[in-house]
């Protein structure tokens, strides 16, 4: 268009902005300008001139007046200098373009060439370009070249004005999606385009999944979400939080158009945001009257049109066919949500690139839409590609598109489609609290019996699809909120436990790590005592606690099915069951594991236990005894032979002492010490003896449960710890192979004394000590999770852990200086992880889903932490 009275012209917030005009026509001075006005940076001004400078050392070479092969050969020299200023000043440029920076190009561009490269450039990087023509009189140039330390001369600015006027017509036909001829720049203003697709998120924003067409549930959500109906139908949140849907609003459900206008009329009050989407886009087009095939629930929405027709008529038909047209034809790829122009979420369809975040083009709207696919698979769906796999620009990018049976967050990822329409779920995540809030399905609008949710479950024991959590990812539980994971600390669990765990599908839970207490023992003489945990718990409002015995043991998890045919629905084929170690690795060896399950399936039958619990499976926590079943080597290689040799060692030197004492000697200090480090080593030695015995047969062997953790269709993670131990002392009554756990419940003082009293009386003959817990399995204070459990161990089992001669009184003081932050912040996350693991084994979640619950557990356990604590 041509500028000829006073007006601004918005710059791009980002692309190429080209000045086109003759030598003289004032680029440079308009840049300069804008400059100083603030509306363009001085790193956003791109000058030929300046290239030519940066490649040859200076802007212009004059040949004319030379003998001709000195002209020859200088014209020559400018126009390499010329070729590689260029040849710079576009890679600077697609670097930009690729980083979403604005660059205005100061330089000529008299030839259409010229120009279309740019032209060509913004289109590959997804930016918009704009042309800037300074149309100014030949007159004025001539005038303004004379007045230059370098004129270009009046034949070659005659030359330029007249490719100028040839090439004025033509520019507009170029591509660029604004292109400006103006006459006097000096009665131009300019301005700079905010990025449109970036917005505040002010108080919070609540993102919706696909809805489809189920407007009652949609209402049902918003509702949850505490937005409250005005008297013109507009729904407001008391904060100020807005609505942003991901798309698919429409077709397949029952209520497309009501879902459809709700939108519309809260988007158009500044209420809410709507994304563009796969079934958005087909729907405009559909209303603009182009040729499109109506299928996979579109045609619904159709006939609501033509019942709308029939009950409001053919004018007010058409008059919504236009608005909603408009409306679906104009939503964004995708939007950016932040603070102060950071970016914190982007909100799209089906997916994106880290470097599309921020950009238009036809191409972006499209992989925005539809995601990244390959193809189709027999049956003629679409292969979708794991396109979050390569996400790594840091923000959350929330997504529908994919409907999966929960929300699922992989590498900063999330997925809010849970098919709603499908008979599943709708979900609204909740930003910044990183929150879910879901609503069930009335019915299974769709019927569909292929569906995706369909699909998904029978894929349910695919395995997982490593590349995406090699990298690191996250995984989002209810009780901690998102635990993120390093790839390294994930190769390192997968290179440690991918030949050596039992099965994939069976492997469900890793039992936290335990911290102890935050604050060593002020206790004379002592590194851990229960005085510390309990006042922890107590500073955390708990009222009530459980204090248990701990056993000399190891760590076990057992799966126990009803019988064989009972586990194909959870593990996707016959077994009795299982029983691994905390790092996933089976127990006993296969011959003799396999007489453990068996007798315990047999006790449990017998028992009635599972007919009358109602369940196909128990799935428990538990210590296994005698510990040399598993630390057989660790006692052979640590303890035995280090106690046999201070024995042997400290006695003697204690020998020599006392004849060199009966011989006169002054040695009776050094005779007491080495008489104490005698007495160490050989409370050393007794410290793990008395928990090792041989194993001849299932009679040997004793399994102390401590947690029922689930059972078919429930967790038992609400549950107190004192309902745990009655569960567990009922469970010690049902098999011989199953033993009963001490246990002391704290309420006041005088019970935490009582348990004190025991814990001193149990370590001073010999046991490991004991773990003190809150009331129940989950506890919060001010809704951060505290510690599930603390560990307070005996002064002589601390022994094998630190050292025969840790209580020497300056070991002891250098021990007290240990610091367990990194422990307590390990054992909430392996916790919450262990929960959520859990809890998508009981609702039949996808082996995929179960295992970076298992995986990231793991990787957390590879991480370095002082294994002493």
């Amino acid at each position: 268009m041509s500028i000829s009275s006073e007006r601004t012209i918005d710059l791009p917030h980002a692309g190429l902005v080209v000045l086109v005009g003759a030598s003289n026509s004032g680029k440079t001075t308009l840049l300069d300008r804008l400059v100083s006005e603030g509306v363009l940076l001085e790193t956003e001004v791109v000058s030929s001139d300046h290239f030519r400078k940066l490649v040859g050392d200076t802007e212009f070479i004059d040949w004319r007046g030379l003998p001709r092969l000195e002209s020859d050969m200088l014209f020559y020299e400018y126009q390499q200098m010329s070729a590689k200023a260029f040849e710079a000043m576009d890679t600077i440029l697609a670097m930009r373009c690729r980083l979403n920076k604005l660059t205005v190009v100061d330089a000529t561009h008299l030839y259409a060439e010229d120009r279309q490269k740019y032209v060509q450039l913004a289109a590959k990087a997804h930016v918009p370009v704009m042309a800037l023509v300074l149309d100014v009189p030949e007159s004025v140039l001539l005038e303004r070249d004379s007045g230059r330390a370098h004129p270009r001369g009046r034949q070659r600015v005659k030359q330029q004005t007249q490719l100028l006027k040839r090439n004025l017509r033509g520019i507009r036909e170029e591509g660029f999606d604004a292109c400006y001829v103006l006459k006097d720049v000096e009665k131009v203003n300019f301005a700079r385009c905010a990025q449109p697709l970036f917005h505040d998120m002010g108080a919070g924003i609540d993102i919706i999944g696909d809805i489809h067409g189920c407007y009652r549930e949609m209402l049902e959500v918003i509702e949850r979400l505490g937005y409250m109906e005005d008297t013109e139908g507009l729904y407001h949140h008391p904060e100020g939080r807005r609505l942003v849907s991901v798309g698919d609003v429409m077709s397949r459900g029952p209520e497309s158009l009501l879902a459809v206008q709700f939108w519309k009329k809260h988007v158009d009050a500044g209420l809410a945001y709507m994304i563009d989407s796969n079934h958005g886009w087909k729907i405009g087009r559909y209303l603009d009257g182009r040729k499109v095939t109506l299928n996979h629930g579109d045609e619904r929405f159709a006939e609501e049109m033509v019942q709308y027709e029939q009950k409001a008529g053919k004018v007010a038909a058409e008059q919504l066919r236009g608005e909603l047209r408009d409306f679906l034809l104009h939503a964004p790829s995708h939007l950016i949500f932040g603070r102060n122009g950071l970016r914190h979420v982007v909100v799209t369809h089906a997916g994106i690139k880290d470097h599309f975040i921020g950009k238009q083009s036809a191409r972006i709207s499209d992989y925005c839409r539809y995601g990244d696919t390959e193809g189709q698979d027999a049956d003629g769906k679409p292969i979708r590609k794991d396109w979050f796999v390569d996400h790594e620009s840091g923000e959350i990018v929330v997504w529908g598109h994919d409907p999966r049976p929960q929300p699922t967050l992989v590498n900063q990822t999330v997925n809010i489609d849970q098919g709603v329409v499908f008979g599943g779920m709708l979900t609204a995540y909740r930003y910044p609290e990183k929150e879910f809030v879901s609503v069930p399905a009335h019915e299974n609008y769709a019927n569909d019996p292929d569906s995706p949710l369909v699909r998904w479950q029978r894929k349910r024991f695919s395995p997982p699809n490593l590349r995406k959590l090699i990298a690191g990812y996250s995984v989002l539980t209810e009780s901690y909120g998102e635990v993120r994971v390093q790839g390294e600390s994930v190769k390192t669990a997968i290179d440690t436990v991918s030949h050596v765990t039992v099965p994939m599908e069976e492997l469900v839970y890793i039992p936290p790590t335990m911290s102890p207490a935050p604050k060593v023992s002020g206790e004379e003489g002592y590194l851990e005592h229960p005085r510390e945990a309990l006042a922890y718990y107590r500073s955390q409002g708990v009222q009530t606690m459980v204090a248990e015995k701990k056993h000399m043991g190891s760590r076990a998890i057992l799966l126990l099915f009803k019988n064989e045919l009972a586990a194909v629905e959870y593990v996707g084929y016959p077994t009795l069951g299982t029983i691994y170690t905390r790092s996933g690795r089976p127990f006993f060896e296969s011959g003799f594991g396999k007489q453990v399950l068996e007798k315990l399936n047999a006790d449990l039958v017998d028992a009635g236990y599972f007919e009358q619990n109602q369940t196909d499976f128990v799935l428990l926590d538990a210590e296994i005894v005698p510990w040399n079943l598993k630390a057989r080597e660790l006692i052979a290689a640590q303890y035995a032979h280090v106690g046999e040799a201070a024995l042997l060692d400290r006695s003697k030197l204690v020998d020599k002492l006392k004849q060199a004492k009966v011989a006169g000697r002054e040695v009776g200090d050094w005779l007491e010490e080495m008489e104490q480090k005698y007495g160490n080593a050989v409370t050393f030695q007794e410290a793990f003896q008395k928990y090792c015995w041989d194993v001849d047969g299932l009679d040997e062997i004793r399994i102390a449960p401590f947690h029922t953790l689930a059972h078919s269709g429930q967790t038992f993670f609400d549950q107190s710890h004192i309902w745990h131990m009655e569960h567990n002392r009922e469970l010690a009554g049902l098999s011989s192979i199953f033993m009963e756990t001490e246990y002391r419940v704290i309420t006041d003082e005088t019970s935490e004394e009582e348990v004190i009293r025991w814990w001193n009386e149990m370590t001073e003959d010999g046991h490991e000590g004991i773990v003190i817990k809150p009331e129940r399995f989950l506890m919060k204070n001010r809704d951060k999770m505290i510690q599930p459990a603390i560990k307070v161990r005996g002064r002589k089992y601390l022994h094998i852990i630190y050292g025969m001669d840790y209580l020497v009184p300056e070991n002891l003081k250098r021990l007290k200086q240990r610091r367990t932050n990194k422990k307590e912040r390990h054992a909430l996350m392996e916790g919450a992880l262990g929960m959520e693991g859990v809890e998508r084994f009981v609702r039949k979640d996808t082996v995929e889903r179960i295992h970076e619950c298992v995986l990231a557990a793991l990787s957390l356990e590879s991480e370095p932490i002082d294994p002493r604590l």
